[in-house]
C-alpha cells in the first residue's frame, strides 16, 4: 500500500550522464547487470550479518541470508531480490538518485577520456545500479531498512530519462527487491537457462545462496534451488579450486571481464591465523592514478568468514594498491573499526604477510614467466616505483624487479633490471649510471651521453615521472652507487684528468668570452668531460632538480625555484671555433646564447624567451 502520492525528483546532472551514456553506449556485455545487482545485494547481506553481530534483532527471525532472482516471461520483467540491510528513504535518494562518492564523477571523466566506451568501468566505479538501464526501460526499486517497521518501506521508480518517483509503501519484509522492465529486443534474458549461465559465470562463488525457480515447460514454477556454489571459495583447499574457479571468483570481486594476471592464495596457522587470497590483475583499473591515492579500493576484509570491510587498505601499502582479494582473519575482534585496524599489532603483522606474498608472486614471474612479468610491469610498474620511497624495509626486493631501458637495448629491446646491469659491468666499474628524461627519445639522444658511449658504459634511461622522486631515495643498490650522468662531475682517470685539464686550461678565453655574453642566464661555464660531437649540454648539480621534471611541475601549477644553470661545452665542435674567433659582438652573442638554448632544449627546460630563440637561429641562418 502507498501511504502517499509519489514524489516526482530530478536526478543530479552527473547520474543523469551516467545513464545516458550507460543506455546508449555500453551494447557489448550487456548481462554485466546481473552482476552488478547480484553483488550490491551480496553486499547488502554482508551489511546486515554484519550489523547483526551488535544487533541480532535486526536479522528477525529470517536469519537464512539469501538472493533471488525471478523473471515473468508475461511481465516482461526480471528481479533480483536481497534480505540484507535494506534501505531507508535517505539512503535510496543517496545511492541512486544522487552522488554517494566521486565514483560517479571519475566514471564520467573515465568515459570521456576514453574514446571507446568500455563497460568494465561501470563496476570499477561504484555505479554498477545503472547498468540495468542497458536492458530495462522502466526499472523500480522496493526497499526497507532491516530496523524499520513494514510501513516504511520506500519505492523508487525510473525510465532512466531524468526523473525519478519516491513514494513510502508497506512491505512485509526487509530488504531490497530491483525489478527491471524489459526492453523490448532484450527477450533473452527472459530465458531461466540464459539466467542460470550467467549467474554461474559471473556470480558462482557469491558467498550467499542465489535461488532461482525451477522451470517448468519453460516458465518459472512453484518451487525454488540454489544455482551458485554458495561458499567462500578463499576457504577451500586450494587442490580442491581449479584455475577456472579462481578466474571466476576474481572476476566477481574485481569487477573484471579480463582475467586475472596471476594469483596467491595462503594459509597461515599459528599463534595468529588468517587466510589471503590475493590477485595481480592484467590491465590496470581506471582509477589506479585518477584519484586512486584518494579513494582506493583495499582488500576485502572478512573476521571468521563474516564480511567486516569493503577496502580495508591498511592490509597493504599505497605502492600496492592495484592487488585485489580477500583476506580473512580468525582473530581479530569482530567489533573491528577502521581506528582500530589502523592501531592494530595482529593486522600489522596479517599485512607484511600481504606484501611477502605480493612480492614473492611478482619475483616468481620474473624469474619463472618473463611474458607475464612484462605484462605486469607495463600496467603497474610506474606505481611499484612508489615503493622504493615509502616501503624502506622492502626497498632492495622492489628495486630487484625494476626494469628500465639503456643504451645497449634500444626503443624495442628487452628492458634491463639492476642486476643485469651489474652483470655486465666493466672491470672496476663501481657505480650504476642513468639519466632521466621525459621520453625514451629525449634520454637516448642525450648529448650527456656521448663520453659514455664513447667508452662503452651502459647508460639506464629511465623516462617515467616518477623515476626522478623515486631515485631520491634509491641511491644505492647491491653494494654499487646509482648516479645521474648530468649530475657532479665525472670521476675520470688519471690520463683522462690530465686532458680535461690542458682543455680547460686552453680554453680559458672562450669560457670567458662566454660567461660575459651570458651574463645573468647562467651560473657557470666550463669545459665538458662529457660531451664528444655535440657543442654544449647543461651539467647539475647533485642535488639539483632535472630541468624536464621542474618544467613538469611549473606547468601543474608548482612553485619551482628558477635555478641558473651551468653550462657545460666543446672547445672543439665549429660552432664554439666560429664562437671563439667572432669579433662581432651581436653575432657572439647570438651564438653564445644559441648555446644556452640547445643545451636547455636537450635537457627538457622550457626556454625562458621562445621568441628570442627562434629570432637569433633565423639570423644565424641568413648569417
Amino acid at each position: 500500500m502507498t501511504h502517499a502520492a509519489p514524489e516526482t525528483r530530478k536526478f543530479e546532472a552527473e547520474v543523469a550522464q551516467v545513464l545516458h551514456l550507460v543506455t546508449h553506449s555500453l551494447y557489448s556485455h550487456k548481462e554485466i547487470f546481473l552482476r552488478e545487482l547480484i553483488s550490491n545485494a551480496s553486499d547488502a547481506c554482508d551489511k546486515l550479518r554484519f550489523e547483526s553481530l551488535a544487533n541480532p534483532d535486526l536479522l528477525a527471525g529470517d536469519g537464512e541470508l539469501q538472493i533471488e532472482v525471478s523473471w515473468d516471461p508475461q511481465a516482461r520483467t526480471v528481479t533480483v531480490r536481497d534480505n540484507g540491510i535494506g534501505m531507508n528513504r535517505d539512503e535510496v535518494v543517496a545511492n541512486i538518485g544522487t552522488i554517494a562518492s566521486s565514483g560517479t564523477r571519475r566514471f564520467l571523466e573515465a568515459m570521456s577520456s576514453e574514446q571507446k566506451t568500455d563497460a568494465r568501468l561501470i563496476g570499477q566505479f561504484g555505479v554498477g545500479f545503472y547498468s540495468a538501464f542497458v536492458v530495462a526501460d522502466r526499472v523500480t526499486v522496493l526497499s526497507r531498512r532491516a530496523d524499520l517497521p513494514a510501513s516504511e518501506g520506500v519505492q523508487w521508480e525510473s525510465d532512466g530519462k531524468g526523473e525519478y518517483s519516491l513514494a513510502q509503501v508497506d512491505l512485509p519484509e526487509r530488504g531490497t527487491a530491483v525489478i527491471l522492465h524489459l526492453k523490448a529486443d532484450e527477450d533473452e534474458f527472459l530465458k531461466g537457462w540464459e539466467l542460470r549461465s550467467l549467474i554461474r559465470k559471473y556470480s558462482d562463488h557469491v558467498a550467499f545462496p542465489i535461488r532461482m525457480p525451477k522451470e517448468e515447460d519453460g516458465k518459472p514454477g512453484s518451487e525454488w534451488e540454489v544455482v551458485n556454489d554458495a561458499s567462500a571459495l578463499w576457504a577451500k583447499p586450494r587442490n580442491e579450486i581449479s584455475d577456472e574457479d579462481y578466474q571466476s571468483f576474481y572476476k566477481s570481486l574485481g569487477h573484471d571481464f579480463n582475467d586475472a594476471l596471476a594469483w596467491t592464495h595462503n594459509r597461515v596457522e599459528g599463534n595468529q591465523s588468517f587466510t589471503t587470497l590475493l590477485y595481480i590483475p592484467e590491465q590496470p583499473p581506471f582509477d589506479l592514478m585518477m584519484g586512486g591515492r584518494d579513494e582506493r579500493k583495499g582488500l576485502k576484509l572478512y573476521i571468521k568468514r563474516v564480511f567486516i570491510m569493503d577496502a580495508a587498505e591498511e592490509l597493504l601499502p599505497n605502492y600496492l594498491r592495484f592487488v585485489r582479494g580477500v583476506v580473512d582473519a580468525d582473530d581479530l575482534p569482530l567489533n573491528v573499526s577502521r581506528e582500530i585496524l589502523q592501531h592494530n599489532r595482529q593486522l600489522e603483522r596479517i599485512r607484511a604477510a600481504c606484501v611477502k606474498r605480493v612480492l614473492d608472486l611478482l619475483e616468481r614471474l620474473a624469474r619463472d614467466e618473463p611474458e607475464k612479468f612484462a605484462t605486469f610491469y607495463k600496467a603497474f610498474g610506474n606505481t611499484l616505483k612508489e615503493g622504493i620511497g615509502e616501503d624502506h624495509a622492502n626497498r632492495e626486493r622492489i628495486a630487484k624487479l625494476l626494469r628500465f631501458a639503456s643504451t645497449t637495448s634500444g626503443d624495442t629491446g628487452p628492458t634491463v633490471s639492476l642486476d643485469d646491469y651489474i652483470g655486465r659491468m666493466a672491470m672496476g666499474q663501481d657505480t650504476i649510471w642513468y639519466i632521466t628524461a621525459d621520453s625514451y627519445a629525449a634520454a637516448a639522444g642525450s648529448p650527456q651521453l656521448e663520453a659514455f658511449k664513447a667508452k662503452g658504459i651502459e647508460v639506464l634511461l629511465m623516462t617515467d615521472r616518477v623515476d626522478e622522486w623515486m631515485l631520491n631515495s634509491l641511491t644505492e643498490y647491491n653494494g654499487k652507487k646509482l648516479r645521474n650522468v648530468a649530475k657532479g662531475e665525472l670521476p675520470l682517470d688519471e690520463a683522462d684528468k690530465k686532458q680535461q685539464e690542458e682543455a680547460s686550461k686552453a680554453a680559458e678565453p672562450l669560457v670567458h668570452k662566454l660567461k660575459e655574453l651570458l651574463g645573468e642566464r647562467v651560473g657557470d661555464v666550463r669545459v665538458s668531460a662529457r660531451l664528444t660531437d655535440s657543442p654544449s649540454c647543461l651539467a647539475l648539480s647533485d642535488y639539483e632538480m632535472a630541468p624536464h621534471l621542474a618544467r613538469l611541475l611549473r606547468e601543474a601549477g608548482h612553485d619551482v625555484p628558477q635555478a641558473k644553470p651551468t653550462l657545460e661545452v666543446n672547445p672543439q665542435h665549429p660552432l664554439l671555433k666560429r664562437l671563439e674567433g667572432e669579433s662581432d659582438t651581436a653575432k657572439a652573442a647570438d651564438l653564445a646564447n644559441l648555446l644556452l638554448d640547445q643545451a636547455e632544449i636537450a635537457a627538457g627546460a622550457q626556454l625562458p624567451d621562445p621568441a628570442a630563440f627562434v629570432q637569433r637561429l633565423n639570423r644565424l641562418i641568413v648569417g
